[in-house]
Formats: structure tokens, C-alpha cells, sequence
């Protein structure tokens, strides 16, 4: 209603000039019947109100349309009436909606494209790594220990490209588990046993072994080594511990993950979780390309485990990630 009174305030107005118009041309001519002109007056307006109702219930949908805050493509392309202001629009509208959709299903058909490629591509690399890998294994020579870490890096960038990939379709991945939290610690630190001995940082796991949540245990895994991989980078040549520890609150479980490196600046925690951000400290570690932490948030907003960060200039960094206690399965016989 507020639209369509000020779209027709303009020609209120002037009807009404009009009117007083017409009289005072009476007027000065010498007509001095006031009631007549009055009545006149009045004639006037009640045809211009029976002209505005008729047009508002006329254009009732288009009005109750165009006044609405939010609204869904399907319901902005609703029949709006016969009156040929609204069903103009609604040819508009419905031709938009249609490029719209013609746009969306050429870019969905683009997008599917693009990940089934990335999938075959980061399968087929996988190939020739474990073949470096053969190689390497129990080669004793210096060159050779360095193609074997330059093999986990890039098995580890491969294993992010993938896992970046995959969370466009995450529903479609994603099974929930009771699992042990203190083995899923482990699984972390066993995955980088290497990097750990190599960047001389220790691992010391306080995870309860009695502690078990609720999860996805190989998205969730994949959001751990993003964590502790940072976690040594950040701690290399300290000869100090990357902590994990777990505190039980009710039905809640925090599994805390502690370094003891460079810690990040004060300015640049707020950004931590945003995609490429590498901050002040990524300037230092060139190896850094700010997918990890972002991707082990987007991965725990996903599960629903909170995420946070702390962390103090030379004195390290803490992460916090709050999980649902569950009880483990019992063998009843």
C-alpha cells in the first residue's frame, strides 16, 4: 500500500490542483455558488478514489511483489494479474529467471567438470610419488632423503588440492563415527613422524585414551594435519614440543593443540582463517600458502566443532577444537 500511495501521490495532487483550478476560474468569472462548486469538488475526488481502488486491487500482486524484502527466485515469478503493467513484468521477470538458469546449469555443468578433472589429475600424480617413494625408501644418500621429502610435500599439496575439491560435495562425503580421540591424535603425529624428526619438534599426546567423540574421522583427520603440520613449521629447529592435550566439560570434549613457535602477530589472527592469507610470519616461511587453517575451519564448521585460536608473539600458538563426547561401543554377549 505504502508504494502505490507514493507512486500516485503526484496525481493526487495535481487532481486536486485541477480541481481548485477549475473553481477559481469560476470564481473570478463571477460564480459565487459555493455549494455547487463544492459538490463539484467532490464529484471529482470520489471519481479519482474509485479510479485508485481499481487500480490497486488491479495491480494488487505486483505491488505486494515489488514491496517484499525477501523472496525466492520461484516466488518473484508468481502470476502478478492481466492488467498489462504486471503481466509485462512477469514476461521479465520469467525471461530473466530463465538466463538465470541457463547461466547457473552452464556454470554447475563447468564446476562438475573442473572437479572431476582435479579428482583424475590428483589420482594420476599418485602414481608416479609412490613410485619415488619405491625408489627412495631405503636409499641411505643425502640426494636421495631430499627427493623423498620433496615427494611428501608434494604428496601432501595433492592430498589439500584434493580435500579443497572434495568440500564443494561434502554431504556427499560425509559419514559420522564414534572415534577415539587419543588415536586420533596419534594418527596425526604418526603422519608426520618425518617432518617432526627432520624440523627437530617432538610430539608429546595427553589425549585421555578413554575420551571418545563424535565425528567424521577422515575429513576430520585431514583438518588435523593441517593443524600440526603448521604447528612445526611455525616450531622448526625450537627442539620444543607440539602439545595435545584433552579437557572434558559435560558432554563437551576440547582437544587442545599447543606450539611452542613464533606465535602470530596480533594484527593478522582475525585473518588466519581466510583462504591465501598468509600474514606477517608467511613472509618468513616461504613454503607458506594459507590453505591450511582455512581449510581445517571450513572442515570443522562442516562437522559443527567450534574452532578457536590463540596465540602470543615467541611464545607459540594454541588451537582449541570443541567435539561431542559419545560413548564408545560395548560388546554385549
Amino acid at each position: 500500500m505504502k508504494l502505490f500511495l507514493r507512486e500516485h501521490a503526484l496525481l493526487i495532487v495535481l487532481q486536486f490542483a485541477q480541481l481548485v483550478l477549475v473553481l477559481s476560474v469560476y470564481f473570478l468569472d463571477g460564480y459565487r455558488d459555493w455549494r455547487t462548486g463544492s459538490y463539484a469538488v467532490f464529484i471529482g475526488m470520489f471519481v479519482l478514489l474509485g479510479y485508485l481502488v481499481y487500480r490497486y486491487f488491479r495491480h494488487a500482486k505486483m505491488y505486494k511483489l515489488l514491496s517484499a524484502t525477501e523472496l525466492s527466485l520461484e516466488e518473484s515469478i508468481t502470476q502478478l494479474g492481466e492488467a498489462p503493467v504486471p503481466a509485462a513484468l512477469h514476461e521479465l521477470l520469467q525471461s530473466q529467471y530463465r538466463q538465470y538458469q541457463n547461466q547457473a546449469n552452464a556454470w554447475e555443468h563447468h564446476r562438475r567438470d573442473h572437479l572431476s578433472f582435479m579428482n583424475q589429475w590428483v589420482h594420476q600424480m599418485k602414481t608416479p610419488l609412490s613410485v619415488i617413494h619405491l625408489t627412495v625408501q631405503n636409499r641411505e644418500e643425502p640426494s636421495f632423503a631430499s627427493i623423498g621429502e620433496e615427494a611428501e610435500r608434494l604428496e601432501q599439496g595433492l592430498e589439500k588440492v584434493l580435500y579443497a575439491a572434495r568440500l564443494e560435495a561434502f554431504e556427499q562425503d560425509f559419514q559420522a563415527e564414534r572415534v577415539n580421540l587419543r588415536e586420533l591424535a596419534a594418527g596425526a603425529i604418526n603422519e608426520h613422524k618425518r617432518l617432526f624428526i627432520r624440523s627437530e619438534v617432538y610430539p608429546d599426546n595427553q589425549v585421555d585414551p578413554e575420551l571418545w567423540v563424535e565425528t567424521d574421522a577422515k575429513w576430520m583427520r585431514f583438518a588435523l594435519n593441517q593443524i600440526v603440520s603448521n604447528a612445526i613449521k611455525y616450531s622448526a629447529g625450537s627442539r620444543s614440543k607440539v602439545s595435545f592435550e584433552s579437557k572434558a566439560d559435560g558432554d563437551s570434549i576440547t582437544l587442545e593443540i599447543r606450539d611452542r613457535g613464533v606465535g602470530i602477530p596480533l594484527s593478522d589472527r582475525k585473518r588466519v582463517f581466510q583462504p591465501f592469507f598468509t600474514g606477517e610470519n608467511g613472509r618468513q616461511f616461504r613454503e607458506s600458502t594459507g590453505m591450511g587453517l582455512y581449510l581445517a575451519k571450513k572442515i570443522c564448521d562442516q562437522l559443527q566443532h567450534p574452532i578457536e585460536l590463540e596465540s602470543t608473539v615467541g611464545e607459540g600458538t594454541l588451537l582449541k577444537i570443541d567435539f561431542r563426547q559419545v560413548q564408545p561401543y560395548t560388546d554385549v554377549r
